[in-house]
């Protein structure tokens, strides 16, 4: 495994009631007393990186001993999410080539391997594995490129530990209590909570089978007239409940389990589950966001892969694009703008690799001080209303905006207090874009990319794409699938 350096490494364990337990490891030793639980905890000394392979040893009474083989000190990050966090190396563009050039001896992965649980749960389950070719594959893509990164600018072990479950919402991450006492979330985990426990696994297969073949006649016809059909099959509803579990599941059994170990930072891929209910996704975030840092007692570095460009119905994904982007004024997160590298019939697109890459330049210029060509693409900072034009202004503009393919900005639309949107035309005027249309004489508002698969053109002289924004706070018709 990888050990987290120049921070105190939490060690805990369970013992009889009473016994003193020692924890020898480079040259130190600790000791720690079980409580009437059975449980004990300390935490060695900060150390430096080493890629030396040693051992840590824990002694209890009787000479009894554990011990753990092969252990590094370096970066420790830990990964969570839905299925583009799970998905692995294997199901990515250029597998045969990742997995032949895979030999990272100081990279390892630790992928969690319990269920939901209705209670929190002390103990998981899960191992280490080294990155080699015959490994790689099972690896979380997101967390893999992303430490390969960090391995090779930093220069010392990394460890990514893989906590994720595809399909499963952001209420199944988040802790009860946190959900519940909050009058924004209280009604939906409410809600979430009572379809859990009414849950009938007898009857369920029954209806799993009517609304697939419902979804089938569908994607059928769809077919007979030549139309684009991106709905995804239905889930089995019964596979489902067993793999999240009910609100606050998976935080229950695959979360508190792997605290407190000692981290660096946090990554978080996931949104597409939550597209229903757009609006809460700001709230849901930041609780997940500071819950997650109550429970390792730290700030820790926290960032999250904004949802890339895809066929759905409404303008549900970019309100979570939205919420991703309001949720960055918590301190020390960071967001990996995609929405240039998605796919607009696949939910699961396979370019991970860049994806991986932009969440590495937020950590490097960031948390470790590294001098990169932006951590960010740009992100709107304030519009100002001027006549027929509206201004918008941006930040993380280095190297100055640019439209990504050389011609003129698109992707912008403008309205009056009418609410009536005209596509509009954008020119960069320093790090300033000037937005205006001849259709809309006084306007007020201004959107970019603000569609499902929307037309992108801005970014920053690093290549990075710009988030989608909006200036107005109009209300959004839900368009239900």
């Amino acid at each position: 495994m990888v050990l987290q350096r120049e921070k105190p490494i939490a060690v805990w364990g369970w013992a009889d009631a009473g016994e003193t337990v020692t924890v020898a490891f480079a040259g130190q030793s600790k000791s720690a007393t079980a409580g009437a639980d059975g449980k004990w905890s300390l935490k060695l000394d900060a150390l430096a990186a080493s890629a030396e392979s040693r051992t840590l040893v824990v002694t209890g009474k009787d000479g009894h001993k554990v011990e753990v083989v092969d252990v590094l000190v370096g970066e420790v990050w830990l990964g969570s999410g839905q299925s583009n966090m799970a998905m692995t190396v294997a199901g990515c563009y250029l597998f045969n080539l990742e997995k032949t050039a895979a030999t990272y001896p100081l990279i390892r992965h630790y992928r969690e391997s319990s269920g939901p649980s209705e209670k929190p749960q002390a103990e998981g389950r899960g191992s280490w594995q080294l990155c080699t070719p015959d490994n790689v594959g099972g690896f979380s893509a997101v967390l893999y490129f992303f430490g390969r990164e960090i391995h090779r600018e930093v220069g010392v072990p990394v460890g990514l530990i893989n906590t994720s479950v595809g399909g499963t919402p952001i209420e199944s991450w988040v802790a009860a209590d946190v959900q519940s006492s909050d009058p924004e979330t209280k009604a939906n985990y409410d809600t979430r909570l009572d379809a859990f426990l009414k849950f009938d696994p007898v009857t369920a297969p029954a209806l799993h089978q009517k609304q697939l073949a419902i979804w089938k006649a569908a994607s059928e016809k769809a077919k007979v007239n030549g139309t684009p059909f991106v709905v995804p099959a239905p889930k089995d509803p019964l596979a489902m409940h067993k793999l999240k579990g009910g609100p606050a599941g998976l935080y229950n059994g695959k979360v508190v389990n792997l605290a407190p170990y000692t981290l660096r930072g946090m990554l978080w891929y996931q949104g597409e589950g939550n597209a229903g209910k757009p609006e809460l996704y700001h709230k849901q975030l930041t609780q997940l966001v500071t819950s997650w840092r109550v429970l390792w007692q730290e700030e820790v570095p926290f960032a999250w892969v904004q949802l890339p460009n895809y066929t759905a119905p409404g303008e549900s994904w970019p309100r979570v694009r939205e919420s991703m982007l309001k949720t960055l004024a918590l301190p020390k997160t960071g967001m990996a703008i995609t929405i240039d590298l998605g796919d607009a019939k696949d939910i699961h697109p396979k370019n991970k690799q860049d994806v991986g890459k932009r969440l590495s330049y937020w950590a490097l210029g960031t948390v470790y001080g590294k001098k990169v060509a932006a951590t960010s693409g740009p992100l709107p900072a304030g519009a100002t209303n001027l006549g027929n034009a509206i201004t918008v202004s941006f930040k993380h503009t280095e190297g100055g905006l640019k439209s990504i393919n050389g011609g003129p900005l698109t992707g912008f639309q403008i309205a009056a207090a009418d609410q009536r949107w005209k596509p509009a035309e954008a020119k960069i005027v320093g790090e300033t874009v000037v937005v205006t249309s001849s259709e809309v004489a006084q306007p007020v508002a201004v959107r970019y990319a603000w569609k499902d698969l929307p037309d992108c053109s801005l970014a920053n002289g690093a290549g990075l794409p710009a988030s989608p924004f909006r200036t107005d706070d109009w209300p959004v018709p839900v368009v239900k699938k």
